[in-house]
């Protein structure tokens, strides 16, 4: 009993020794600022002094924090120089049992200062800091980033908006820096993803026709994630597509689809969105389908993707093939006599025959065939409902 008191005693100095050090340094980050502070008050501890980063191993819990004081004594006689425990065994030994819970009470508030602040107060100090017009573009960079980070889980997400930062986060899509709005608009989408209280929420803030209007961006980066967010807004949200497509979102699409001189990451999602937006069609049928879902020159610049150089665009094109072949206002004469479907069909499978040779593609390729196996199922389907009605 008497050996357990003593360490007792031995770890609790070790332990205020070090957490001492760990406190000051903690309290500071690696550009000087204080951790989980704004960039403001970042910019005023820079003047001042800092704790040797020597004093603290860079072991310590990166959550900030003990999960217990067994843990934190451990930690504390682990990393404590033996000679400094010995004059630390040589001071404990005076002292009185007042004294003894004044330095447990010291304890509790160090591990105090050191715990991990919430989710919700991460994202309160990069929301003021986006609030601040005179913060520099790296400091303005770096709390959009963390809201990115922030916003992943549902219940985040579902937070930014109480916490006033949904509306900031939107403001930042008029940024005069490109990257500043391509973050923006990626947090947007992230947390909307998926999320009909966030997809109603920034719908309601106006937020989609900036965002359409910035897939339009010479920047690619930017353009592709703002039709990321575009899409998130969208899925599933009957709503959001109508806003879409009073703002002529098909003919974006279109656009996008047919200009063989956008890079393939665009159309790439856009002919994504082209395939869910499809698929949203079909499980509405109470709804009528939408006139550009069966335009001829729209679909064969569709059809015209699967002879593209990139398998990956490829094949999200004959995803989207695959369900506008299902509607029923799209015409089987028109995939096969106006855009050439059957033709491009053959085309793609002596492609993908070549490709699963190769070993490194055979696995996607034969991916990709039984997807297109798929579309040539119900393009011969559709022909032959048409040749029955003939008859």
């Amino acid at each position: 009993m008497e050996l357990r008191s003593s360490w007792m005693l031995i770890a609790l100095t070790a332990t205020a020794i070090m957490l001492t050090a760990v406190t000051a340094d903690r309290t500071n980050n690696k550009s000087g600022g204080l951790y989980w502070s704004t960039a403001e008050e970042e910019a005023q501890a820079q003047l001042q002094p800092r704790v040797d980063d020597s004093a603290v191993d860079a072991d310590f819990d990166a959550d900030g924090g003990f999960s217990s004081l067994d843990s934190m004594l451990q930690w504390a006689l682990g990393h404590s120089d033996p000679d400094q425990l010995k004059e630390a065994a040589k001071e404990v030994q005076g002292l009185s049992p007042s004294d003894l819970n004044k330095k447990r009470l010291e304890i509790k508030q160090l591990m105090e200062e050191l715990k991990t602040p919430s989710d919700a107060q991460l994202m309160k100090v990069a929301i003021l800091d986006l609030k601040n017009s005179s913060l520099s573009l790296e400091d303005r960079h770096r709390a959009l980033e963390e809201l990115l980070e922030l916003v992943e889980p549902i219940d985040n997400a579902n937070d930014l908006n109480k916490l006033g930062g949904l509306a900031v986060v939107i403001g930042e899509l008029d940024h005069s820096d490109s990257e500043t709005r391509k973050m923006a608009a990626w947090i947007i989408g992230k947390a909307s993803q998926n999320n009909p209280l966030v997809q109603k929420q920034v719908l309601e803030l106006g937020a989609l026709s900036k965002l359409m209007e910035m897939v339009k961006s010479n920047s690619v980066e930017e353009a592709i994630k703002a039709i990321y967010a575009v899409s998130a807004l969208l899925r599933n949200n009957m709503a959001g597509q109508e806003m879409f497509y009073e703002e002529a979102g098909e003919k974006l699409l279109q656009d996008i689809v047919s200009d063989s001189s956008i890079g393939n990451r665009l159309r790439i999602r856009a002919v994504v969105l082209l395939g869910d937006l499809a698929e949203f069609q079909l499980g509405n049928t109470e709804k009528d389908e939408l006139p550009f879902f069966s335009n001829r020159i729209f679909l064969k610049s569709v059809i015209d993707l699967t002879s593209a150089v990139d398998l990956h665009l490829q094949e999200k094109a004959l995803i989207a093939i695959k369900n506008l072949l299902r509607l029923k206002t799209t015409e089987a004469l028109v995939f096969k006599d106006f855009c050439g479907l059957d033709v491009a069909l053959e085309r793609m499978r002596q492609q993908l025959q070549d490709l699963m040779v190769e070993e490194y593609h055979k696995d996607y390729a034969m991916d990709v065939e039984s997807l297109r196996n798929e579309v040539q199922l119900i393009f011969q389907r559709k022909l032959e409902k048409v040749t029955r009605m003939t008859a």
